[in-house]
C-alpha cells in the first residue's frame, strides 16, 4: 500500500494494557482517522510495537502535545512521519554496480520515491553510472600511501556528513566500516549481503555455498552495525539451485536476488515499516 498522502506513526514500548485504546483515542480527538494499523507483541521481551497510518484534518500541534503525555505514561519510543517530503538517499558502491544501477532505475521509473543525492564509491567505475542518471558522484579512495585505509574511511565519513542523507544504502560497497561510522548512521544505513544470513557470512559466500552443495541460495538486506553482517535483518530472498550449477551460475542467480531484496528493504524502510529491538526487526509488510 502506498503511503505518500498519509502520516505514519510508529511506536514501541513495554507491553501493558491501554496502549492501543489511548493512541486511537488521541488520533480521534485531534480530528484524525486511522487508515491502517498493525501491531505486534513480542512475548519473550514483553515489547509492544505498532505502526499506524493516519489521514484526515489532523490538528498536529494538539496531537504532538497529547503524544508527549502518552510517551511519559507508557515509556514509549515513537516517531511521526508527516507526508510531503522525499527522503534523501546516498548510494555507496564499489566496482560491482548492478545493485546501484537497479536502484537508480527504480527511482527513475517512480518505484522508489526518493532523491538520490549522490553515488559515493571507492572505485572510479561508478562515475559513469552516476553520469548516466544525472546523479552527483563522489570518489572516496585513500590513495596509495601506507595509511590509505584510514584516509579512505575518513573521506567516506566526510562525504556522508556533507551530503547529510536520510538513508545510506550500501549497494555492494565492499569495505568493512569502522565503528564510528556504523554508530553515526545507526538505523539509517542498509547493506546487502550476498548470502542468506546467518549462513556464509563474510567473503565469497557463493563459492562456499557451492562447496557445501546447497539447494537454495539467497541474499539478506540488513541494517549495518559494528559487527560484520550481523545487523538487524530487514528482508531476505532466495532462489533454488542444483548440482548442475557452477559457481558462475550461483553468482548470476544470486545477483538477481540481491537486486530485488535490497530494493524491497529500501522500500520497507522508506515506508516506515521496520521497527528494531534487541537486534531484531518487526516488519509490517
Amino acid at each position: 500500500m502506498m503511503t505518500d498522502n498519509l502520516a505514519v506513526l510508529t511506536l514501541q514500548c513495554p507491553d501493558q494494557p491501554g496502549i492501543v485504546a489511548s493512541v486511537a483515542n488521541l488520533i480521534a480527538d485531534v480530528g484524525g482517522n486511522i487508515a491502517n494499523a498493525d501491531q505486534h507483541t513480542d512475548r519473550d521481551s514483553a515489547v509492544f510495537l505498532q505502526r499506524i497510518e493516519i489521514d484526515g484534518p489532523v490538528d498536529w500541534e494538539a496531537f504532538e502535545q497529547g503524544l508527549r503525555q502518552l510517551i511519559d505514561r507508557f515509556s514509549m519510543q515513537s516517531a511521526l512521519h508527516r507526508p510531503g517530503t522525499r527522503d534523501r538517499v546516498v548510494l555507496a558502491c564499489s566496482s560491482e554496480l548492478y545493485c546501484a544501477a537497479d536502484l537508480l532505475t527504480r527511482v527513475s521509473l517512480g518505484e522508489l520515491d526518493v532523491d538520490v543525492v549522490a553515488i559515493v564509491s571507492d572505485k572510479p567505475a561508478a562515475g559513469q553510472l552516476a553520469a548516466q542518471h544525472g546523479v552527483p558522484f563522489r570518489l572516496v579512495d585513500g590513495g596509495l600511501t601506507g595509511d590509505a585505509r584510514a584516509k579512505q574511511e575518513a573521506a567516506f565519513a566526510a562525504a556522508l556528513e556533507e551530503l547529510s542523507p536520510d538513508l545510506v544504502v550500501l549497494a555492494r560497497y565492499m569495505r568493512i566500516l569502522p565503528e564510528e561510522i556504523t554508530k553515526r548512521w545507526n538505523g539509517r544505513m542498509i547493506n546487502i549481503h550476498h548470502s542468506f544470513l546467518p549462513a556464509f557470512a563474510g567473503a565469497k559466500p557463493y563459492h562456499r555455498a557451492h562447496q557445501r552443495g546447497v539447494k537454495l541460495i539467497g541474499a539478506t538486506a540488513h541494517y549495518v552495525t559494528a559487527e560484520l553482517d550481523a545487523g538487524p535483518i530487514i528482508a531476505q530472498g532466495i532462489t533454488p539451485v542444483s548440482h548442475r550449477d557452477e559457481v558462475e551460475d550461483l553468482v548470476r542467480k544470486g545477483r538477481d536476488v540481491e537486486r530485488s531484496t535490497l530494493a524491497n528493504a529500501v522500500r520497507l524502510h522508506l515506508e516506515h515499516r521496520v521497527l528494531v529491538w534487541d537486534n531484531r526487526t518487526c516488519v509490517f509488510a
